[in-house]
């Protein structure tokens, strides 16, 4: 044993060559207790191989001793050995002490493979067992509820937090909230977050999200505002508190909010969108334009930001900065012939006839299907003197409209005009 201390010594000392040397130099020689001893310490140091191989020779000379099998499972499972664990918990029975551990672990690794149904047997049995477990309890409403089934797992978290209502880092009360609002039970989902004592951030967040969803602003603000306090890096609720403020008629406080966000995260393009929103909303235009093209900067694929752009360029009546833009979209590689046929419309309102038709011959191909497209592109073709087009492009819209009595009767004149 004075070998072993010194390895002891040598590894509190950082000497971790030097410590590992002792132990398996003096391995041959040691006693069972004294190798029971070192497979543990190998096992503290991260050195599973070495400590599986001692163990192996163990549980060959004791093979009814559990505990050295309990610990070979464990090493099985830090080694993602997952069948070799299996077969030796499955060879626990009811009459040994750690048949308890062995289903629970064993319920864990059918999981894992995704055998649920198998894992929920052996929970059910170590319930049997023992009715007023809550870990076991705990572990059946973890297993329903990763496999969907939220009301399911409901009794079964409730029943471990009556006897538990912490479990390892856990506050019971916090699964029965998710529980019941991935079920969309909003309000009971919120008296249970209401019993949550701990001031876990993502625990917060999640509560102000459900008081969200469940059209509950004031607690979402209240809740939020308490989470910005304890962590302001917590970028997932900048967005958020300010949406909440927005639905609670508070525009400056949102707009504020959604800056604050940007100031912590520079690159959320979601975080521009709401700003560039609520800043034209609240009549600073050209902040809004200007926010929202940081958003399309960062990503030119964003449609929802570049289709704010292009519509309320056109209530503006600013043409150009929709050429500008979509001719930059495209030198990006954004391919939408919809962004083709926005900049037709954009050339043939500031009067550049012939970019104008090069976009609507462009865009034609993908859009021969769209009645609104057809309609636009047939009439600039009239306009432009280009009658036997326009006639193959209205009479193309008929065929997918042919209730459309007035474009008929346009078609009809348009040949007699060129008969």
């Amino acid at each position: 044993m004075e070998e072993i201390q010194k390895a002891v010594r040598l590894m509190e000392e950082h000497k971790t060559e030097e410590a590992i040397n002792t132990l398996t130099t003096y391995l041959p020689e040691a006693d069972e207790e004294e190798r029971f001893t070192i497979a543990e310490l190998y096992i503290q140091w991260g050195m599973l191989e070495e400590a599986k191989m001692v163990l192996h020779e163990l549980i060959q000379r004791y093979p009814k001793e559990q505990e050295l099998k309990v610990m070979m499972a464990e090493i099985h499972i830090d080694l993602d050995e997952d069948d070799e664990a299996i077969e030796l918990l499955n060879q626990f029975g009811p009459e040994d002490e750690d048949y308890l551990q062995a289903l629970v672990q064993l319920a864990d690794l059918y999981q894992a493979q995704g055998l649920y149904e198998v894992a929920e047997q052996k929970l059910l049995t170590a319930k049997q067992v023992e009715p007023n477990s809550a870990i076991i309890d705990f572990a059946l409403g973890e297993l329903a509820f990763s496999n969907g089934e939220y009301m399911k797992s409901v009794p079964y978290y409730e029943n471990a937090m009556h006897h538990q209502p912490v479990i390892g880092d856990i506050e019971v009360a916090t699964r029965l909230a998710e529980a019941y609002a991935a079920n969309g039970e909003f309000e009971k989902s919120l008296d249970y977050f209401q019993r949550v004592e701990e001031d876990n951030p993502d625990v917060m967040f999640r509560y102000g999200f459900v008081a969200f969803q469940a059209n509950r602003n004031d607690i979402s603000i209240k809740v939020w505002e308490e989470l910005m306090e304890k962590d302001p890096y917590f970028q997932s609720v900048y967005p958020h508190l300010a949406q909440a403020y927005d639905f609670e008629g508070m525009p400056k406080e949102a707009l504020e909010m959604a800056k604050k966000g940007l100031e912590k995260d520079e690159f959320n393009k979601e975080l521009y969108h709401l700003a560039a929103t609520l800043s034209h909303r609240q009549g600073n235009k050209e902040e809004g334009y200007r926010l929202m093209r940081e958003a399309v900067a960062l990503d030119p694929g964003y449609k929802e930001a570049v289709l704010f752009l292009i519509e309320n360029y056109k209530s503006d009546g600013d043409f150009e900065a929709i050429i500008e833009l979509i001719n930059q979209l495209i030198s990006f590689g954004e391919e939408d012939p919809n962004y083709l046929w926005e900049l037709a419309q954009a050339y043939e309102e500031e009067e550049q006839f012939k970019e104008a038709y090069e976009q609507y011959k462009q865009a034609y191909p993908s859009l021969k299907e769209d009645t609104d497209f057809l309609k636009s592109y047939g009439y600039f073709l009239v306009e432009e003197g280009r009658m036997k087009e326009a006639q193959q492009v209205l009479s193309e819209y008929l065929s997918i409209d042919p209730a459309d009595t007035e474009i008929e009767d346009f078609v009809e004149r348009l040949k007699e005009q060129n008969d």
